[in-house]
């Protein structure tokens, strides 16, 4: 039974945590400007002016998005980051993410990415909203960073920013490579030999 809050006197007839997944997947698939309404609506069940009512503009909505798919992703980053040591996170982090964007649950690749990286000048805030969801990703990598070289955790000569970035930008590259096909296996291969490099 939906617990949404009436609108004009009725209660709306859908659920509202549903229509936002369906709408995450069409996003992910399209990419902010590639996601018609028509397709939005249709995916969604509802009406166009149901989906004005309820989510302001296909902009709010994917704002609403994002920020439910930022907050699952930082929680995964987090939980990888736990490992004991540096050398341990940066691995559960790779590999999290290259089992995550090759995952069958949802489309290949990230929503960040697919989402709208580059938008033209009408849709800049999509751009971004985007660029603040992996910033925080990264901000989360560095501070663990940081804590490890505090801790004589890295080596003195190693810069934990520019090693949050590294292993952010390899990251990145995965949502790339596995939204064209790479296979889990490629990619956790690719883990293998950026890892070879950090070992020291």
């Amino acid at each position: 039974m939906s617990t949404e809050k009436p609108t004009g006197g009725r209660p709306r007839a859908f659920d509202e945590q549903t229509v936002l997944d369906r709408a995450t997947e069409v996003f992910w698939r399209h990419g902010y400007e590639g996601a018609s309404l028509t397709a939005l609506t249709q995916a969604m069940g509802i009406n166009r002016p149901s989906l004005y009512a309820t989510f302001g503009s296909k902009e709010h909505l994917f704002e609403r998005v994002f920020a439910r798919y930022r907050e699952t992703q930082l929680a995964k980053v987090r939980e990888a980051l736990e490992q004991p040591t540096a050398y341990a996170a940066i691995e559960a982090f790779l590999r999290a993410s290259a089992d995550g964007l090759t995952a069958t649950d949802h489309p290949l690749g990230c929503l960040s990415i697919q989402g709208g990286l580059a938008c033209s000048p009408a849709n800049a805030r999509i751009s971004e909203v985007l660029a603040a969801g992996r910033a925080a990703n990264e901000q989360a990598v560095e501070q663990r960073l940081s804590r490890a070289a505090q801790e004589g955790d890295l080596p003195p000569d190693v810069d934990h920013r520019a090693l949050a970035r590294f292993a952010m930008a390899l990251s990145e590259g995965f949502a790339v490579h596995a939204a064209a096909g790479a296979s889990r296996e490629d990619l956790q291969a690719s883990v293998t030999i950026a890892l070879r490099g950090l070992a020291r």
